[in-house]
């Protein structure tokens, strides 16, 4: 039902076209049945021609009608999934960051990634399932004309099996919704690897304890759940076999003893039961899949919902104007709520004032709160409470998009995009191409169509390449946050008594989070945080 409500949502009237077209052809091949039976039981004398031009007639209507419906049902389905997949990720793209934070990497890829192409697969196999449940249905409805007392028979096996069925299909999908659960630990085990595989290769114990008690553990439960859930699907489908079997059986060997039946009529039962087989076999083959799609369709549902909760006002941003005059910290307050539920971290209150053309270091322990600081004064973080100004004007959530194009940052845990996208310019190859010498980075890196040749570099120089972008941007306000952690010492040197005095005397205001206190004597200002507070606030 959750995959049916999921296209109809697309577009109901698209999916009933598709499945009265099903339907159709469906009964189309239930007539095309009782057409092979009657020619069948025809002596030599009888003319077949009538039977012939009918036979014509019905198998190009149940083609014709098949091909519309599963056409239809593809294409509609894939459009489903592709709102699904472009709904999810405009959905995360506007949640809070905090919230993001909260519900974690893990979860997320496992969602944009696993459930959605579960969704995926299940929808492309329903067209077919639509043609399938056709068939069926439309061989019963042969049945009840051949005999409805045979009918009710057929229904009362049928209420027994789908009993049954259901009641094995309960228990696997709640097995396969817990290996769902199973698997969002085993993608946060899977980024430990990729992020701390130093770490994990320096400390043989460390390593030994995840490998068996952490990741050998999750995908032993993992795999036991999927076991034993899928087990009882293909118990399901044996299940459903006998029961045909059985009424095959019971049909050819019991009911002549029950009813008056002659040859022809027992002929088409025979023929009905053996064709409906295949398309039977097809579905409940495919329970699995639907399963797996509704639990993760459920998935999809409850990560949207939460989302949607933390959701931020999409606002066009107005044009940014480089000619600001201040940007003030009043009260703000932000808390940082720890893996243990009783330990939170508080940073602030924060009064600060930010001038144009002001290099600032903000500097302090690891820990006090530097980056929670810069996600906050970037407008990354919403606070929790106090207020935010900018030339006078109140930040909130209808003007907080345009807010943030005043800032360019480059993180300490910065994505380095393989483009410059969003950046229009004539001739921004040419620049970018001039910031390649001033980085010392054209031997390595070409840019052609603004696209980078490579990204197949040191962190030092891959930061140099996001330095680079954060120059195309020529946005009024710069951030780095420890950029020049990873730079070797001549570049460190250039970074710090070149390039940031550079910026501001272009009329930039730079903010920079660093350790290196050799430095800071080129700083206009240096902000102290200690425990989340500003221990000081110091202009040189």
């Amino acid at each position: 039902m959750h995959l049916i409500y999921f296209l109809l949502r697309s577009s109901w009237g698209m999916v009933a076209t598709a499945i009265f077209t099903g339907f159709l052809s469906g009964g189309g091949s239930a007539a095309l049945i009782s057409l092979i039976s009657s020619a069948a039981s025809q002596s030599n004398t009888t003319p077949l021609t009538s039977i012939a031009w009918g036979f014509v007639g019905l198998v190009i209507v149940a083609l014709i009608t098949s091909v519309i419906s599963q056409v239809m049902l593809i294409r509609l389905s894939q459009q489903a999934v592709l709102q699904l997949r472009m709904g999810l990720s405009r959905q995360i793209l506007a949640s809070e960051l905090t919230h993001l934070e909260q519900v974690g990497n893990p979860r997320l890829l496992a969602t944009l990634t696993e459930d959605v192409q579960a969704v995926a697969n299940a929808v492309y196999v329903i067209p077919f399932l639509c043609i399938d449940l056709a068939m069926v249905l439309g061989c019963l409805l042969y049945i009840t004309w051949l005999s409805w007392l045979v009918f009710l028979l057929v229904c009362a096996l049928m209420l027994i099996g789908v009993a049954s069925c259901q009641w094995l299909l309960n228990r696997g999908e709640k097995l396969l919704a817990l290996a769902r659960d199973d698997q969002d630990v085993l993608f946060k085990h899977f980024g430990t690897i990729s992020v701390g595989i130093k770490e994990l290769k320096l400390h043989y114990q460390r390593r030994q304890i995840f490998l068996n008690q952490r990741l050998e553990a999750t995908a032993n439960l993992f795999r036991r759940h999927n076991v034993d859930g899928l087990t009882l699907f293909a118990t399901t489908t044996s299940w459903g076999k006998f029961l045909f079997f059985f009424a095959i059986g019971f049909v050819l060997f019991v009911l002549p003893h029950l009813l008056t039946i002659n040859a022809q009529t027992l002929s088409g039962y025979i023929l009905t039961f053996t064709y409906i087989m295949l398309p039977m076999d097809n579905i409940v083959n495919n329970l699995p899949l639907i399963s797996k799609a509704s639990v993760a369709l459920q998935k999809i549902e409850s990560l949207g919902l939460s989302l949607a909760s933390r959701a931020e006002v999409e606002t066009v941003p107005s044009k940014v104007d480089p000619n600001w005059s201040s940007l003030q910290l009043q009260k703000v307050t932000h808390t940082y709520h720890t893996e243990q539920e009783d330990n939170t971290f508080i940073l602030g209150p924060i009064n600060l004032t930010l001038h144009p053309q002001e290099l600032v270091f903000i500097v302090g322990g690891n820990g006090s709160g530097k980056s929670s600081l810069a996600k906050l004064i970037t407008g990354l973080y919403i606070p929790e409470g106090g207020e935010i100004f900018l030339n006078g004007e109140l930040i909130t959530d209808q003007n907080r998009e345009w807010y943030r194009q005043h800032f360019s940052v480059v993180f300490s845990d910065f994505y380095l995009f393989e483009e410059l996208l969003g950046l229009e310019n004539a001739n921004l190859d040419q620049q970018a191409q001039a910031y390649l010498q001033k980085l010392h980075l054209d031997h390595k890196v070409k840019i052609e169509n603004g696209q980078f040749s490579t990204t197949s570099l040191s962190q030092g120089q891959r930061k140099r390449l996001a330095l680079l972008t954060a120059y195309l941007e020529n946005r009024p306000i710069y951030l780095f946050d420890e950029w020049a952690a990873d730079q070797d010492p001549l570049f460190k040197d250039i970074f710090y008594t070149q390039l940031l005095p550079e910026l501001r005397d272009r009329g930039k205001t730079v903010l920079i989070i660093s350790h290196d206190d050799h430095y800071f004597h080129l700083a206009d200002r240096i902000i102290k945080l200690d425990y989340g507070k500003i221990a000081y606030d110091k202009v040189r």
